[in-house]
């Protein structure tokens, strides 16, 4: 079965975007940014909120910008064909390969995870992350940890009234001081969702 992964950039003091509404310092160096472009070689299907597929589609053109290095233009290779459903109460069209969600997230994830293919499913935005973790529908919580401080803003997370136990599966620290954690949802045998 794929597995649902959720994945993003975010301050020490657990923050996605800042109270400004900035998140210029997620911005990734060389080694970071080679990180991510080997991480969505993983992913089978790319699960999308309004504001993050809209702050996307800028890579749906990418190519055709004279000023993007050989590592962007790779980024841009790999995210303009993957598959991405957009979840959005306000969009009435979407752009590139991407389509707009036709049912709910439960319903959505669990066709995806029916369908035949290969590589994750991966959720990005702290909205529709949050709505997919109150289902129990996310097997791994991947946070790039940037050594910032930025008082308030959009949480990685927000807060729900459950526990979920998580396992340790990677740490990597890399040479500007960010970390990238990588846990599992522990799960006791036979209560997957």
């Amino acid at each position: 079965m794929r597995s649902v992964t959720y994945s993003m950039g975010v301050s020490l003091d657990g923050y996605i975007v800042g109270p400004d509404g900035n998140f210029d310092w997620t911005e990734p160096d060389e080694e970071v940014f080679r990180f991510w472009i080997d991480d969505i070689r993983k992913i089978g299907t790319h699960l999308l909120g309004r504001r993050l597929y809209e702050t996307m589609l800028y890579w749906e053109t990418a190519d055709q910008d004279p000023a993007l290095d050989d590592a962007m233009l790779e980024w841009a290779s790999l995210w303009k064909p993957l598959p991405k459903v957009v979840f959005s109460t306000t969009l009435s069209a979407v752009q590139g390969n991407a389509r707009l969600a036709s049912g709910g997230l439960a319903e959505e994830i669990e066709r995806l995870r029916a369908e035949p293919g290969d590589g994750d499913i991966a959720i990005g935005g702290a909205s529709l992350a949050a709505d997919a973790a109150a289902l129990d529908l996310i097997d791994e919580y991947q946070a790039m940890v940037y050594p910032v401080l930025v008082g308030g803003g959009i949480p990685f997370l927000p807060r729900h009234e459950r526990r979920v136990d998580l396992e340790l599966v990677e740490t990597r620290p890399y040479g500007s001081g960010v970390v990238y954690l990588r846990y599992r949802v522990a799960r006791r045998s036979g209560l997957h969702a």
